[in-house]
């Protein structure tokens, strides 16, 4: 006799003696079944007998657990669901068919809603905590002096600014930045430096594609500068292949500040940023020179 009709014959013998009233430890004295998991098989599909459930069974979540299991829940999630234990709906669905492996695409969309919900919970969070840790930085800034704004405005500078190089010299000052709250400082710290507005010039850079009209109201109004003060904007060739992310509404492309007759001024900020970045007791770490001197330049 072959092994898969053995089994079938096992089975239905198994089914018989269920219907027949037979309780499972019966049925696997009286077949001789020595495995749990061979007496599942034989009687899987066959509903457990009324007087087998548990007497403490509520009725009305064993339905609930099946009818979820039905739909593809597991264990885990269908005591999460119900909030009972797992064990309580192993009892309730055992009988039940195992349900089919979720697909790859499923998966991946049920990981990516799981992803989801943890940042929509832990964004809220780390933002207090962000927003805490800028509140108190801040608080240990204050009001800067005017030596301090020339400090942080030669070292911003030195960041974002035209400098000279051994092998093309220029003393120009020219800056550049997209951020406004950093133009406006830079701007904060020419007043300081003892540079008029008049003496300065300005230019928008943006790609050809976006809203240039727009852009260069954008920066007058933060500078706070006469319209002839702007040249025309130098336009970036747009380049299709290349996925650029700065293409919303808040868009404004770069600002380029220069200073007209800036040769004298030039000197001073390289000073003061060296000043600054030099070592301690080294021989550049001299008292940065007052902020208000030689404003005749």
């Amino acid at each position: 006799m072959s092994q898969s009709t053995a089994f079938l014959q096992l089975r239905e013998q198994a089914i018989a003696l269920r219907r027949a009233g037979r309780s499972r430890r019966e049925i696997k004295e009286l077949l001789e079944i020595t495995s749990n998991q061979t007496l599942n098989e034989v009687l899987k599909g066959e509903p457990p007998l009324p007087w087998t459930w548990r007497p403490n069974a509520k009725d009305d979540l064993r339905v609930k657990a099946r009818n979820l299991r039905e739909q593809g829940l597991d264990y885990n999630q269908i005591a999460t669901e119900l909030g009972v234990s797992k064990s309580s709906v192993s009892l309730w669905v055992r009988d039940l068919p195992r349900p089919a492996g979720l697909s790859y695409e499923e998966c991946r969309k049920r990981a990516a809603e799981g992803v989801r919900r943890y940042w929509a919970a832990e964004r809220p969070i780390r933002e207090a905590k962000r927003e805490s840790a800028r509140s108190a930085a801040a608080a240990e800034i204050g009001a800067l002096t005017d030596r301090e704004i020339i400090i942080a405005g030669a070292v911003a500078y030195w960041c974002e600014g035209e400098k000279s190089k051994p092998h093309r010299r220029s003393d120009q000052v020219s800056f550049v930045n997209s951020d406004p709250a950093l133009v406006k400082f830079f701007l904060r710290f020419l007043d300081v430096a003892g540079i008029t507005r008049e003496r300065l010039i300005f230019r928008v850079h943006i790609h050809e594609n976006a809203d240039v009209a727009a852009a260069q109201q954008f920066w007058l109004e933060v500078t706070q500068a006469q319209s002839d003060q702007f040249r025309r904007p130098t336009l970036k060739r747009h380049n299709p292949r290349t996925v650029r992310k700065n293409i919303e509404a808040d868009y404004h492309g770069c600002l380029t500040i220069k200073v007209r007759r800036g040769t004298h001024v030039y000197p001073k900020i390289e000073g003061w940023a060296g000043a600054a970045m030099s070592e301690p007791g080294g021989a550049g770490n001299q008292p940065v020179a007052r902020a208000r001197a030689g404003r005749t330049d």
